[in-house]
């Protein structure tokens, strides 16, 4: 594995910083069991998932979600 230098990541356009986040956001979501949540955070995922539960038209996908913030000045 190679060596990254957070400094020369910051250096980076913003475009490209976010590119990288998200790769590195993706790989943590494809192991969620080695993310553990305080019992505020489960708390909060549950109240929104009834939520959406509640009122599924009201949300978008994650990857439209990524597309909106990407494209946002």
């Amino acid at each position: 594995m190679a060596v990254v230098n957070l400094d020369e990541i910051l250096k980076l356009p913003a475009l490209e910083r976010l590119r990288i986040a998200s790769a590195v956001w993706d790989s943590v979501a494809q192991q969620p069991d080695h993310v553990p949540l305080t019992p505020a955070q489960a708390g909060e995922l549950d109240a929104r998932y009834a939520d959406y539960l509640e009122h599924p038209a009201d949300g978008v996908t994650c990857d439209v979600a990524k597309a909106q913030n990407l494209r946002s000045p």
